[in-house]
């Protein structure tokens, strides 16, 4: 089945781009729900998570605390590496684990790491970027997740620069300031088609 990498940074919209090619008819594989799921209460993530972190990194319900997980690790590179050699290896169980199950026209690796993870590349047969300007993420995420705009743009310099992300896509959709939700959809129903194709 053929295999697209959809990736973008945060606040690109992503899984907006996800749900329109999900109701087209793609298999779509969303690693963030899968991480939210692995630290959710009694998710697979949490007793290593604890064990690493520590229980104040836990909340009353059993989660992990992400807002306190987030202030920790975008300021120390050692300890998000951590968390990741916690998560990574999970999540790409279950991507597996559900790739192998997938039915659609093709597949969609949801990846908001695609570009920095460096693994993702040689996994998919096409990297989709959903492209958008600075100023335009860090409004969304902070009227989405109520984050300051400095802890926005703290996520934003850990990810890859847009020019970086760009210089891998095969395909882009591009959703800045600008895009109107008929135009987003066109792009990404133009993509569905030529993808369908090569599916096919």
């Amino acid at each position: 089945m053929l295999k697209i990498g959809l990736t973008g940074g945060i606040g690109s919209g992503k899984s907006y781009v996800a749900e329109i090619l999900g109701q087209a008819g793609a298999a779509i594989i969303d690693t963030d729900e899968i991480a939210h799921t692995l630290t959710a209460p009694g998710g697979a993530a949490i007793a290593a998570i604890k064990a690493s972190f520590g229980a104040s990194f836990i909340t009353n319900e059993g989660a992990l605390d992400r807002a306190r997980m987030r202030a920790h690790v975008f300021g120390d590179e050692a300890a998000r590496e951590q968390l990741q050699a916690i998560l990574h290896p999970l999540i790409g169980e279950e991507t597996r684990r559900q790739a192998g199950l997938a039915m659609g026209h093709y597949t969609v690796f949801v990846v908001p790491l695609l570009v920095e993870s460096g693994r993702w590349l040689n996994q998919v047969d096409r990297v989709c970027v959903v492209d958008c300007d600075r100023d335009t993420q860090i409004s969304r995420v902070q009227a989405r997740n109520g984050l300051s705009q400095a802890q926005v743009e703290q996520i934003l310099k850990a990810q890859v620069s847009r020019e970086k992300r760009l210089a891998v896509a095969h395909d882009v959709i591009l959703n800045d300031g600008t895009v109107s939700h008929e135009f987003l959809r066109q792009q990404v129903l133009g993509l569905h088609q030529q993808w369908c194709n090569l599916a096919s």
